[in-house]
């Protein structure tokens, strides 16, 4: 799918800055934790295994169809740490243009909002980017990631696979946070993409510290995520290799 593709997302206290090979040396401290991966499986990669997956991931889908949009999230402090990835795998569903999203947040910051913020944010771009369906599937037990996704204003559906519910976000649901009349967006030389995030979610972030320490927040599907794979584009018919 062309015309669209990764740019800096900013939010009030990160950044989702677009995916490079380089940012594999500081991801592999980020994703060390094999607490991880307690819902997916896999364990947690080399400098070398994440390098080169992150180099296939920005090299894009071979499917001209699909196109995979990769960031790291930067928390905008001094020292400006990565804290995790969110991935968005976008796609045609029945003539309109769908997102299947992942996130995953290091132990180190789980429990302060993070991965809201960081939901939230990507949501909204997807949204600005006419995005009509937002998807994520997530384990019954995973009580932190559902937490998440219903931040960002997804809502669980009837649809399983592989053990995993579907999470989504369709126009015309009336979502909390996302829509394209909340956001605002400065020159794309010049200025990151900001979204305006509804006051009636700051509540939203006190679901994440009672139930998210030990556990990576990612609501997308097993079949998605490669062997050892610490993160994942989201859309299980496309994954990255």
């Amino acid at each position: 799918m062309s015309g669209i593709s990764a740019e800096p997302i900013l939010a009030k206290r990160l950044t989702l800055v677009p995916l490079r090979a380089e940012h594999a040396r500081e991801m592999t401290a980020v994703l060390a934790d094999p607490a991880l991966y307690t819902f997916t499986g896999g364990t947690p990669p080399s400098p070398q295994e994440l390098r080169a997956r992150y180099e296939r991931w920005t090299e894009g889908s071979p499917d001209p169809g699909v196109t995979w949009c990769n960031w790291v999230i930067q928390l905008n402090t001094p020292q400006s740490p990565l804290a995790g990835t969110v991935q968005a795998t976008i796609s045609v569903d029945g003539g309109q243009p769908a997102a299947e999203v992942a996130w995953i947040v290091g132990t180190q910051w789980q429990g302060q909002g993070i991965a809201t913020e960081a939901a939230r944010a990507l949501v909204g771009w997807l949204r600005h980017h006419s995005i009509r369906t937002v998807t994520g599937h997530i384990h019954p037990s995973h009580h932190a990631s559902a937490a998440v996704a219903a931040a960002a204003g997804l809502t669980p559906a009837d649809q399983w696979h592989d053990g995993e519910r579907q999470w989504q976000l369709i126009s015309g649901d009336s979502p909390r946070c996302g829509r394209s009349e909340d956001v605002t967006r400065g020159p794309a030389t010049a200025t990151p993409f900001q979204p305006r995030i509804d006051p009636m979610l700051q509540a939203g972030n006190a679901l994440e510290p009672s139930v998210a320490r030990k556990f990576v927040l990612l609501p997308c599907t097993r079949e998605a995520f490669e062997t050892s794979a610490t993160s994942r584009t989201g859309n299980r018919r496309s994954a990255a290799p």
